[in-house]
């Protein structure tokens, strides 16, 4: 969690913040992060950031667009230094919050925080982790603390695999939208508190248009019910979760069939137009938790990787090492990246070798 230190002086900012401009993970924890906060400081425009794990230079132009006076980034792993250049040269502060190791010289100017940092910055960089941090969504609780927003904290969290220590006082209030359970996969995947967190997901994979109008709501929503129950206001948001979820169920049965077979590793190669990697490996490891899981999208050139099982992060990142443009990262037991199709044979070949190096 955050200091108390760190959670005072991340509220100032907000404070200060009369026109904010929140960068986002495209994924419920982004999303629910960005929402905590904006609806507390009741100001500000969201941005999800689409189709790369990164926060690229791209993205500048939505701070030319919107011309804020500060810049929040939520949950995002690593930012290019030349998006950090040219908000220095329009002299806007920022403030990043994430959960990730950091891979990066993080510059002096950025207020970064990160309970997954043990120590200070030594040179720009970090030296000790922790083995875990909570989902930013967690964090962004910490600061708010709006008794009236538990229900996204929750469902970002959930969304996350973490079950958070105010699930019970959720549970408490929301007996109805929840269950009792330990895990939070569980609860995602048999709770309507989690059938939320999956709305909020599939409803991200839409045209910008959508996910603009649908943020306008959530910023208003009242309740829970507000995005569980469809009504003429958030129907758009319903028919893209029940377009996607037939999909992602198709996919995740086909997978089923390849699970039983399989020993330690279980690989699903798919072709789609829609990318929903990461629900599927979620969804398979759920049913499968004692195996590897590595879903694999064929994108046109590139295969994008969503893995899930115990330090699949450091074997996907030996798998991929010696495979030119290629890409990698996330948490411990929840990662995912990018090859070249060419390279998939070898990458396959290596993930194998390095999985039985570890078991």
């Amino acid at each position: 969690m955050l200091t108390k230190k760190q959670v005072r002086e991340i509220k100032e900012h907000l404070e200060k913040a009369q026109n904010p401009l929140f960068f986002f993970d495209n994924d419920p924890d982004g999303l629910c992060s960005f929402l905590l906060l904006r609806r507390w400081i009741e100001r500000g425009k969201g941005v999800a950031v689409k189709g790369s794990a990164f926060l690229t230079k791209e993205y500048f132009r939505k701070v030319r667009e919107l011309e804020p006076d500060y810049i929040f980034i939520l949950d995002k792993p690593r930012v290019e230094q030349e998006f950090f250049e040219k908000v220095k040269q329009l002299n806007l502060p920022i403030v990043w919050i994430d959960h990730h190791k950091p891979d990066q010289e993080i510059p002096k100017y950025v207020h970064y925080y990160n309970p997954i940092c043990k120590s200070k910055k030594v040179k720009g960089k970090f030296v000790n982790f922790r083995d875990f941090a909570e989902p930013v969504t967690a964090l962004c609780y910490q600061v708010t603390q709006r008794k009236e927003d538990l229900w996204i904290a929750v469902a970002g969290c959930i969304s996350d695999k973490f079950l958070p220590d105010f699930y019970s006082e959720f549970l408490e209030k929301n007996f109805e939208l929840g269950i009792k359970s330990k895990s939070a996969f569980e609860v995602l995947y048999e709770s309507p508190i989690g059938t939320i967190g999956k709305i909020l997901n599939f409803a991200l994979m839409d045209r910008t248009s959508s996910v603009v109008r649908m943020l306008k709501y959530l910023v208003s929503a009242k309740s829970p019910y507000d995005v569980l129950n469809e009504n003429s206001k958030n129907s758009f948001m319903h028919e893209r979760y029940n377009e996607l979820e037939k999909k992602c169920k198709l996919f995740v049965e086909k997978a089923k069939e390849i699970g039983g077979k399989s020993k330690k590793v279980l690989f699903f190669k798919y072709e789609s137009e829609m990318s929903m990697s990461s629900e599927i490996s979620n969804r398979v490891s759920y049913l499968f938790p004692k195996k590897i899981i590595l879903i694999a999208k064929v994108k046109g050139p590139k295969v994008v990787l969503s893995v899930r099982g115990e330090n699949v992060r450091e074997i996907l990142l030996m798998s991929i090492e010696d495979l030119e443009g290629s890409v990698g990262g996330g948490h411990p037991d929840a990662a995912g990246g990018q090859i070249s199709v060419d390279d998939w044979n070898k990458f396959k070949e290596n993930f194998e070798k390095f999985v039985n190096r570890k078991l």
